[in-house]
């Protein structure tokens, strides 16, 4: 049965809508201020459309931000860890196609944290894999036996392959509670990079069962172990903006909070009783498994009355990101599919208000690169000579671009102005110290903003391209994560993005021929496309500067990380002494001592 809501998350929406809102209606006052004084044609009003739409979502993320910062959002003091908990925890670490060598050694920290405060007992790891390399396989055989040797996990400690990945990391966590799910009565579900602290596992814990409601518990992840430029920008903005939105989002979400996948628990009876995810009618990518499970399974737990929480003062949560713009991409593919997904379930029955508008939001945060694109091939339609009385007129700066640069000063400001409002209130809080100082923050942040707006115009191509993919019905699949090559080298990049390079140079003479007045707002989006195999390969480099996107981790890793650092750099060592023997393993064969 449905709960209502709490009333700070119920004035929290109507604050964030009503701020998008007026954004969105300030947007389209501006258009129609500067664009054509003698009346507005069907080009126009579509104009105004596509820009109320996309200054909407762009302010939702300004005004999620904004809550953040000066909403009071609920700090919950951490009960005592070594108090002793009824339930067992399974802790779930799906892999696919992974080096097994890191993921074990996650595990083995991950178990370390936990012996030291004496709650090994309580907590059991299952490594879920769909591998479908048979090399790859063979090596979780070995490494797991390597951890096993060194964690003495007999017992605690699982390993099993399947040999059809149905459904995807979805369908292996279901694989698990359908077999082995009643054993348990929480379930932290993890993916390949993740790594948690054992007195923040605990804590999940004990939070699940101070509340008999709570049906998931969502941390905020920390990135750490960024090596090249394009990752640690990521890093950078996960660690320092990411505290904020998180806080924002909290409280927006309420009790209908967001899952996003992994670094989480689940209560198992109310996850195997509300999770069982539809297969959707026809093939990919409209039909089939549900790419983006997580937020459908959040969506589920709240239809059954469960609590879905997101505690944003939970630490000692960690994961990696991509390390280059290629497999950023390739896995936003992904999401783009898994999103667009989610139209077949806006209106199917139980489902809260709130879910199906997060729904909404997944689809729109894709649909949004092509409306802004669709606005820009229409705003220079209209500066275009085809549709001006003379060539004369062309001389002057037509409205419709002087709109154009309201519209994108406007939309730089809502993108920009949060991150300085977090420098600002970290210069007043001392939080900036943990960053390496006020100075270097702002230089990181100026850093960013400046390969945020050179990326930002490859990222609208590639999601465009994505989108239009999904609907002409090509199905991208669900590649597997190359999570240890970062460097891309420039014939790479321009195998991946030559495309973009022949769509941005053709928009450019197009635009030069036709609307020569819009060239300056023009450059701004095909330069960085032209430039595209530049900026990957730029930014896959490692040498970046160590005054820049300093964070707290590597000032200070936590116990974790430098747990988890000495057993692989010392399992490594040990490798390259030995020769190690790659048995076979069959499919769906569990391995355990």
């Amino acid at each position: 049965m449905a709960k209502a809501e709490t009333p700070s998350a119920l004035l929290a929406r109507i604050a964030a809508v009503g701020g998008s809102g007026a954004l969105a209606a300030g947007a389209v006052f501006l258009f129609i201020h500067y664009s054509a004084p003698d009346g507005h044609d069907v080009l126009d009003f579509a104009r105004m459309l596509l820009v109320a739409l996309s200054t909407f979502w762009i302010g939702w993320g300004a005004s999620t931000a904004v809550l953040g910062l000066f909403a009071a959002t609920p700090h919950r003091p951490w009960t005592d860890e070594m108090a002793p908990a009824r339930g067992r925890t399974a802790i779930l670490i799906p892999i696919y196609n992974e080096d097994p060598a890191p993921v074990f050694s996650r595990v083995a920290a991950m178990n370390a944290s936990l012996v030291k405060l004496g709650l090994a007992d309580r907590f059991d790891f299952a490594v879920l894999s769909d591998t479908t390399a048979m090399d790859v396989a063979a090596e979780e055989v070995v490494w797991f036996q390597r951890l096993l040797e060194a964690t003495q996990g007999q017992g605690r400690m699982f390993y099993r392959r399947r040999e059809a990945n149905i459904g995807k990391k979805a369908g292996n966590i279901e694989d698990f509670v359908r077999r082995s799910g009643s054993a348990y009565d929480y379930a932290i579900i993890l993916d390949a990079d993740s790594l948690l602290e054992g007195s923040t596992m605990a804590e999940m814990v004990n939070r699940m069962e101070a509340d008999p409601e709570l049906g998931l518990l969502q941390t905020v992840p920390k990135i750490i172990g960024a090596q090249s430029l394009f990752g640690r920008v990521i890093q950078f903005c996960a660690n320092y903006y990411g505290p904020t939105y998180s806080s924002g989002l909290a409280l927006l979400q309420g009790r209908e909070g967001p899952f996003w996948g992994h670094n989480a628990i689940v209560r198992m009876n109310a996850f195997a009783a509300s999770c069982g995810l539809p297969v959707l009618s026809g093939k990919p990518p409209h039909g089939g498994h549900i790419l983006s499970h997580d937020y459908v399974e959040a969506a589920l737990l709240a239809r059954n009355g469960w609590k879905v929480r997101l505690d944003p003062d939970l630490g000692g949560s960690y994961e990696e990101g991509p390390e280059n713009l290629v497999e950023f991409a390739k896995r936003d593919r992904r999401w783009c599919q898994g999103n667009l997904q989610h139209r077949r379930l806006l209106m199917a029955p139980g489902f809260h208000m709130w879910n199906r508008f997060v729904f909404l939001q997944g689809i729109m945060s894709y649909l949004g690169s092509p409306l802004w694109l669709m606005f820009l091939i229409f705003s220079m339609l209209d500066a275009s000579i085809l549709t001006q009385p003379s060539y004369i007129s062309m001389r002057l700066l037509p409205a419709s671009v002087l709109a154009g640069w309201a519209l994108l000063g406007g939309t730089f400001v809502l993108l920009t102005l949060p991150k300085f409002l977090i420098v600002l209130r970290g210069a007043l809080t001392g939080e900036n110290r943990r960053y390496g100082g006020t100075f270097k923050v702002i230089a990181s942040v100026l850093a960013e903003i400046a390969l945020s707006s050179l990326v930002a115009p490859v990222m609208l191509a590639i999601q465009t391209r994505s989108v239009f993919q999904v609907l002409f019905g090509l199905d991208g699949g669900w590649p597997a994560t190359r999570r240890s090559e970062s460097r891309v080298r420039l014939g790479q990049a321009w195998v991946a993005t030559s495309w973009l390079v022949v769509a941005g140079s053709i928009g450019l003479v197009i635009v030069l021929a036709l609307a020569p007045a819009s060239l300056a707002w023009a450059l701004p989006v095909a330069g960085p496309m032209i430039l595209a195999p530049l900026v990957i390969a730029g930014s896959s480099r490692s040498n970046v500067s160590s005054d820049l996107f300093v964070t707290e981790q590597e000032r200070s890793p936590s116990p974790a990380i430098r747990e988890r650092q000495w057993i692989l750099s010392s399992w490594m060592g040990e490798s390259a002494k030995a020769s190690l023997h790659m048995p076979a393993i069959p499919a769906g064969r569990t391995a355990q001592a």
